[in-house]
């Protein structure tokens, strides 16, 4: 049986930062239903184009934009849960994923490379390995204001070699009891993970569609793109019962307006656009409101994630997964 409570050591009241008033939320809303409406997102991928055309959008084949109706969008907020749960192997590091609910925290960001020490203030900056995965795992499982491991490094000695995201997925599971969040997943091996998860079941389908020990992080490409990878992932994780962390990327100034206000409807846009998609795939499947959108250096051509303006992107974000009653995953602070 599966406990309808569970102990949730890891949350936290978090920080409440208000800088949009429900009328501004609004607004950003109504900008974006324009957008999706009038001029549309770009899905790179023949089955996503068929699957919005089916649902009534206005598809165009050959350019690959699809215009999105409002009512879709309605109706795939109605079909998103607004509470669902991150399963651990067990009950003690299951998280419970609710609109509006206590704040959990996770590491983020896949890094490719490691630093060693070698004393006497020398280093040593190699690839990482399965290895370096491994114990980025464990060191995860151990502390207790992480509720959820997310991918930490890759597993570079398996890239070119075999199928790098498979076995990270593996050796993350293997390594740690919390709920996994694969950052880097591979449209064409999400099949293989499945067949993982059922595994850890022992065979069991119906064990797997409940209580997935893993989710999936997409990021669709900004300004306004689904992939062919990102529309593969959020279809398959539909369908098999895995949830799917739809997360914009847009950085003002780069990938969306510089504005800041302007930067929130690209994203916003982008997450509903995923949204959608998803609940026509499968009603009710499970997904987060995912940001880790900041603005972009134009002097030195980079993306910082510790600018203040990321801290105000955050906060807008996370009133508008509340607005539309969606569980929120965003960047820190």
């Amino acid at each position: 049986m599966v406990s309808n409570h569970y102990p949730g050591r890891n949350k936290n009241h978090g920080l409440k930062l208000e800088l949009f008033s429900e009328d501004d939320i609004r607004e950003i809303d109504y900008a974006t239903r324009d957008v999706l409406e009038n001029y549309g997102v770009q899905v790179s991928d023949e089955e996503g184009l068929q699957i919005f055309a089916d649902a009534g959008c206005e598809v165009n084949f050959e350019t690959k934009m699809v215009k999105i109706p409002s009512k879709l969008v309605n109706q795939a907020l109605m079909t998103a849960p607004k509470k669902f749960y991150l399963y651990g192997r067990d009950d003690e590091h299951t998280v419970e994923m609710t609109h509006c609910g206590p704040v959990f925290y996770t590491n983020f960001g896949t890094g490719i490379q490691m630093c060693d020490y070698l004393g006497d203030n020398k280093y040593k900056t190699r690839d990482s390995n399965e290895e370096d995965l491994a114990n980025t795992a464990k060191i995860v499982d151990a502390l207790p204001n992480l509720a959820v491991y997310s991918l930490a490094v890759s597993a570079r000695n398996w890239a070119g070699v075999g199928a790098e995201d498979v076995h990270e997925m593996i050796t993350s599971i293997k390594n740690t009891s919390k709920h996994f969040h694969h950052i880097d997943p591979v449209a064409d091996n999400v099949e293989y993970y499945w067949e993982i998860l059922k595994a850890y079941y022992g065979g069991d389908e119906k064990m797997a569609r409940e209580r997935p020990i893993m989710s999936m992080l997409v990021c669709p490409t900004s300004p306004l793109e689904l992939s062919h990878n990102a529309v593969q992932v959020i279809v398959k994780g539909a369908r098999l019962g895995i949830p799917v962390n739809v997360l914009s990327m847009a950085m003002a100034g780069g990938s969306s307006p510089i504005h800041i206000t302007g930067t929130l409807v690209t994203h916003n846009a982008e997450i509903l656009s995923g949204l959608v998609l998803s609940q026509l795939a499968n009603p009710g499947a499970r997904n987060f409101y995912g940001s880790s959108t900041t603005t972009f250096d134009l002097r030195y051509g980079t993306a910082p994630v510790g600018s203040p303006e990321l801290a105000v992107i955050s906060s807008a974000v996370a009133k508008l997964g509340q607005y539309y009653g969606l569980p929120v995953f965003t960047a820190g602070m």
